[in-house]
């Protein structure tokens, strides 16, 4: 059996009541889009859409031109962000439209981001809009809720249990008694357990799988390998940076592409545990943070391609369910980081998963 891409969906492309509440009327993940402006020259921004235009996914016409024009160049799944606050469900309408309607046919899973909403767009608890909160109540309800997409004949699994993502597993209060819970009730209804997957994007020195997670994904991007990537405003160490990329600012963080690919291999090389790659196309928030973003500039397929065909020997050894590649992103506009064709490269970086997937 070949090696699986599955590419990770961000869900935000459609208006929300909560969204009009935060940031005004109609706002989706394209408002952010179409605004954003380079911050030096050659600085590329804004990103906009080719194909695919500027979509509604309450729609779910917009839903299957996305999976065919995935499937038509190798990706064999969307894992979609999946958003849960005690019981409310954020940015729901696209998974619960695909499980409603039955379309489109095509493989899928959920990845819990079980961060605190905030206005600053980067996980933090600073000016928070929604908070993310536990209780083993919760657990129980959670786990009730999924088990109808666990169902789905289209949902993705490995060894015929239903893959299941957490993007923060250590905010959990009690990471093994949340996934005992999330096995029990499954079994209870007839459901094969959960293949509980654990992201890494945090903390690379705990092992998830002594935490009783049957997987890991070596999630991207690591941002944490981009020095004062958290720190806004100047710094002499990010001035001299810039400076020797021919960007005269104190302030900019902005960092080579390939550079962070191998900061970020190395780092995955150094772990202690196994787990699954998962490879980043590119990164630019500019979009959301203005001139605080992060940017990493000289994204190229050549690169990309390098990083998935890495990727892909990493998996060769595992049994055929387990051969599985995440893409980091299918869609994160607002992030610059898009397998989805914009203005400038068109197809280019979904021409490469063709070509290493199903050459």
């Amino acid at each position: 059996m070949p090696v699986k891409p599955i590419a990770i969906h961000l869900p935000q492309f459609h208006p929300t009541p909560e969204n009009n509440e935060w940031w005004g009327e109609g706002f989706t993940e394209w408002t952010n889009v179409v605004r954003a402006k380079a911050n030096f020259k050659g600085h590329y921004q804004p990103h906009l859409p080719a194909d695919l235009g500027f979509y509604d996914l309450r729609l779910p016409e917009a839903r299957k031109a996305q999976a065919d024009l995935a499937k038509a160049y190798g990706i064999q799944g969307f894992c979609y962000y999946h958003y849960w606050f005690e019981g409310k469900r954020l940015l729901k309408e696209p998974t619960e439209g695909i499980l409603e309607s039955g379309e489109p046919d095509f493989p899928f899973c959920l990845f819990w981001a079980n961060e605190s909403w905030s206005r600053r767009w980067l996980g933090e608890e600073k000016e928070v809009l929604m908070k993310q909160t536990y209780s083993d109540a919760d657990d129980e309800n959670h786990a009730r809720y999924l088990l109808r997409f666990f169902k789905d004949p289209r949902y993705i699994r490995v060894h015929g249990r239903p893959v299941f993502l957490i993007y923060r597993p250590y905010d959990l209060p009690d990471v093994k008694k949340t996934i005992a819970t999330f096995k029990r009730v499954a079994a209870e209804n007839n459901v094969p357990e959960p293949y509980m997957i654990a992201s890494n994007a945090q903390d690379r020195d705990k092992n998830p799988l002594e935490y009783g997670f049957d997987d890991v994904i070596f999630f991207e991007p690591k941002l944490y390998v981009l020095s004062e990537f958290t720190v806004d405003g100047p710094t002499w160490k990010k001035f001299v940076r810039n400076l020797l990329q021919g960007i005269v600012s104190a302030s900019l963080k902005v960092y080579p592409y390939k550079q962070y690919k191998e900061r970020a291999a190395l780092v995955n090389k150094n772990v202690q545990y196994k787990g699954l790659p998962c490879t980043l196309v590119g990164f630019d928030n500019t979009a959301r943070r203005g001139k605080n973003a992060i940017t990493i500039t000289g994204q190229n397929t050549a690169d990309f391609e390098d990083s998935l065909r890495r990727a892909v020997e990493e998996v060769n050894d595992r049994p055929e369910d387990e051969k599985i590649v995440f893409i980091n992103a299918w869609n994160e506009w607002a992030e610059g980081n898009h397998l989805e064709p914009d203005q400038k490269d068109g197809l280019k970086y979904l021409e490469i998963v063709k070509k290493v997937f199903l050459s």
